[in-house]
């Protein structure tokens, strides 16, 4: 009888493998941690500090001049406040559009799914370009509404793709059979049975919509006029446009001055435009790791 504890001797070439594996994890860890470290240190740091390159791994002179710059504009409140809320909605219409579209693609007993699945999968090769989509939008009355970054890139066919196959593998046909015996009907199967099965999918597609509409903002540049509905990413960019420019937020500064901060303000919005996901992401990294597995593409 074996014994619980006990290990099986590898061989020298394991051992090898495994040390060979362990160095380029180590190589590959350090090369993704460490510029995550460096932004976030820079962001702490003395302007004089950041602009000689003199951090490397921690802050430098620790300073928050950088934020402080940055939270006194007015607009990033409110660029914030519009973001949160692009973000949140247009992931709420998002996920439930795409789960409304795919699981439907997913059953055999649906009329024409392989057609409509080719026509959707279509349109992720091809698309009509950018001025018929403004012109479309224009149509539509969306200029300068909020609807504009809502509404026309609601929908990602690569998120359909991913939840239609993870609806045919983990949701069986016998049971929306066995549900329709039942005198079940659709809706109430779709409420009760499948939304409860699919939290790993729903999560994939939550922080994928969630990450997208996050970091989006060429929409917002392109549909939006008024000042006071930019997303965040939209208000950091001119915020860099102006400094790189000197304008009058920093006329009070030297010159020299003025580019210290100006290279200060570059890691300072990213800190504050990525703080969010990453605060986000490890609530539904279990989810999302289930929900990639499950629903990726089988050959």
């Amino acid at each position: 009888m074996i014994n619980a504890t006990t290990r099986i001797k590898e061989s020298a070439g394991d051992r090898l493998f495994l040390i060979v594996v362990y160095a380029v994890l180590s190589v590959v860890l350090v090369a993704v941690l460490y510029p995550l470290i460096y932004i976030f240190s820079s962001s702490l740091s003395s302007p004089s500090a950041v602009s000689a390159g003199r951090v490397w791994l921690w802050p430098v002179d620790f300073s928050i001049k950088g934020y402080e710059t940055l939270f006194k504009n007015p607009q990033i409140l409110t660029g914030y406040g519009n973001s949160l809320f692009y973000t949140a909605a247009g992931t709420l219409i998002s996920v439930t559009l795409t789960v409304m579209l795919a699981y439907p693609l997913s059953r055999r007993t649906f009329f024409g799914r392989n057609a409509i699945m080719m026509i959707v999968t279509f349109t992720m090769l091809f698309s009509g370009g950018l001025i018929p989509t403004y012109m479309v939008v224009k149509a539509l009355g969306l200029i300068d509404s909020r609807w504009a970054l809502l509404i026309p890139n609601a929908i990602w066919v690569w998120q359909v793709i991913i939840a239609r196959s993870f609806f045919q593998s983990s949701i069986p046909e016998e049971l929306a059979e066995a549900s329709d015996m039942d005198g079940c009907s659709d809706l109430r199967f779709m409420r009760s049975v499948v939304l409860p099965l699919s939290k790993p999918i729903i999560a994939v597609l939550v922080l994928m919509y969630a990450v997208g509409q996050w970091n989006a903002y060429f929409d917002a540049l392109i549909y939006l006029k008024t000042a006071d509905k930019y997303p965040l990413q939209l208000i950091l960019r001119s915020i860099i446009i102006q400094n790189n420019s000197g304008s009058s937020l920093m006329d009070a500064m030297k010159q020299v001055e003025r580019q210290q901060l100006a290279e200060l303000l570059k890691y300072s919005l990213i800190v504050v435009a990525t703080l969010p996901v990453l605060l986000i992401y490890p609530f539904v990294q279990r989810h999302f790791v289930q929900g990639m597995l499950v629903g990726s593409v089988k050959g």
